[in-house]
């Protein structure tokens, strides 16, 4: 077994122990005891998301070489925005 990265050790909040899930309880039981109905009630309502503020995306299906997905993923958070923009402007070279 792998020692924990002391790093990612969190004294205020251990790891979870089998005896902690045998006890948890679903919040829909618990925040009505911790706060008013109406706001328990609130809090537990599903949320919506909101309409896009962009232009609304397509959601696809693509497929790439393994090393061409690897780098692309390599250039961190927003690489498929980046890949978009790169689409974008090929495209728009390319009548």
């Amino acid at each position: 077994m792998q020692k924990p990265d002391p790093e990612l050790i969190d004294d205020d909040n251990p790891e979870w122990t089998d005896a902690d899930f045998a006890h948890a309880r679903p919040a829909r039981e618990v925040l009505p005891e911790i706060f008013p109905p109406a706001l328990a009630a609130e809090m537990l309502k599903p949320k919506r998301r909101g309409t896009q503020k962009s232009p609304t995306k397509v959601p696809t299906t693509i497929r790439f070489d393994a090393d061409i997905l690897q780098a692309l993923r390599a250039t961190g958070r927003g690489w498929q925005t980046r890949v978009n923009d790169m689409v974008r402007e090929w495209v728009a070279s390319h009548p």
